[in-house]
């Protein structure tokens, strides 16, 4: 295959693994309630949605493993552990939610069936393509990829001229900081341990592929898909906030969505909406759930059992967990998030920063500050806050959910003074 196709390709495949459920409802909710400020939330947004989860498709391109690589430098058990909790939290969550979005938006408007036949019918279809695997990237990369970004791009560019000329005020009281952590809410930065394995694994099955030329192509292909994503959040982000004063404050993330689609391309828009949401939601699951098939075959050596069984529990759960609307499973969603995405962050800066600053000692310390200051973060959303004002009047940016990102620069820092050799 030419090499700029195959980098093309992939770039696209990528995106498409990155882009779903989350991807498409949270920019212009997101943007709808910052009107005016709505740049300074797309900045927010875009490091936790785009920058941070591309950086996770880098350190993949430099280790070319799994995803246990990214933690073993703390310890082989630590990595174990996180691994699980991170697929556990993937087919439990962000998976099943790709088949509640594809409900509501693609087949509750047109069909008179219920949830739980969407959810059956549409994880069926994840488990075909999960088990032939190897036709993932070519499947995703040359068809449905290029038709998400036509359909997306017809909406954002036909809203930029059609839209009312003034955009309401902002409901947000720190701009920048909402859109950080609704980025969380995409979980992109997951996906970028998990799909990036998967990524990986596709390319190992051409033998004959060297470890720079593999490294070149992910990298190449981590670009295209930030670009991606960094056009298609910007658009929808703006097109939330020019056309947010026509939606009522109840209006909940689909009903934006859907409202967009319709003012922009009119009935037909709708149509051109379903398919959307089907695709991008679709790709995901299938990524999702291969990557984490793909782990517990490696862990079970190399067992092709463990992979079936994998993917027929992870599309069971999907079916089960996929039934319930998309506001319940993003509220559900928030404790497991503010407690593995400020590790995740952590793991994948650790391993694209050079290594001369990133030794065992170095992942050990800042990893558990992190999980230390990030416990409060946590506890807010399972337990009443008066227990915590006392620990969050004392962290720095615990009150914005963001107690662990101070305390773990300084650990970074503080160790490398101490460790680090002046040269002789």
């Amino acid at each position: 295959m030419n090499k700029t196709k195959e980098v093309l390709i992939t770039g696209f495949a990528l995106f498409s693994m990155f882009f779903g459920a989350g991807n498409l409802i949270l920019p212009p909710f997101l943007g709808k309630n910052a009107g005016e400020n709505w740049s300074l939330v797309a900045i927010g947004f875009f490091i936790t949605a785009v920058i941070i989860p591309i950086l996770g498709i880098l350190a993949h391109a430099r280790l070319q493993g799994t995803m246990f690589d990214f933690g073993k430098k703390v310890s082989p058990i630590f990595s174990t552990a996180y691994c699980l909790i991170v697929y556990t939290i993937s087919i439990a969550l962000p998976a099943p939610r790709t088949a509640s979005v594809t409900h509501e938006m693609a087949i509750q408007p047109y069909f008179n069936v219920s949830s739980l036949v969407t959810s059956s019918v549409y994880f069926i279809l994840v488990f075909f393509f999960v088990i032939n695997r190897s036709k993932v990237l070519s499947l995703l990369g040359k068809f449905l990829t290029p038709l998400i970004i036509l359909i997306l791009l017809s909406i954002i560019f036909v809203g930029i001229f059609a839209a009312p000329e003034t955009i309401s005020a902002t409901t947000f009281n720190t701009p920048f900081i909402d859109g950080l952590l609704e980025g969380y809410q995409t979980f992109d930065a997951i996906g970028a341990v998990v799909v990036g394995g998967v990524l990986v694994i596709s390319m190992n099955f051409n033998k004959n592929t060297s470890f720079e030329v593999k490294k070149e192509l992910i990298t190449k292909a981590g670009f295209i898909a930030g670009i991606g994503l960094f056009v298609i959040y910007i658009g929808l982000i703006y097109n939330g906030a020019i056309f947010g004063g026509t939606f009522s404050e109840e209006a909940t993330r689909t009903d934006v969505l859907k409202g967009i689609s319709t003012q922009t391309l009119g009935n037909i828009g709708t149509v051109f909406l379903s398919s959307l949401v089907a695709l991008a939601c679709f790709t995901t699951a299938v990524g999702i759930i291969t990557g984490t098939a793909d782990y517990f075959k490696g862990l079970f050596n190399n067992s092709q059992k463990a992979y079936l069984v994998t993917a027929i529990i992870g599309c069971l759960l999907g079916v089960l967990v996929g039934q319930f609307d998309v506001h319940y499973i993003i509220i559900i969603a928030l404790p497991a998030l503010m407690f593995i995405y400020p590790i995740t962050i952590v793991l994948i800066l650790l391993n694209v920063l050079p290594q001369k600053y990133t030794s065992a000692i170095v992942f050990k310390i800042v990893v558990l500050v992190t999980f230390i200051f990030s416990v409060p973060d946590f506890l807010q959303f399972i337990i009443d806050k008066k227990h915590l004002v006392g620990i969050i009047k004392i962290i720095p940016l615990a009150s914005k959910h963001l107690g662990w990102v101070l305390p773990t620069i300084l650990s970074f820092i503080i160790t490398n003074l101490i460790t680090i050799k002046k040269p002789a």
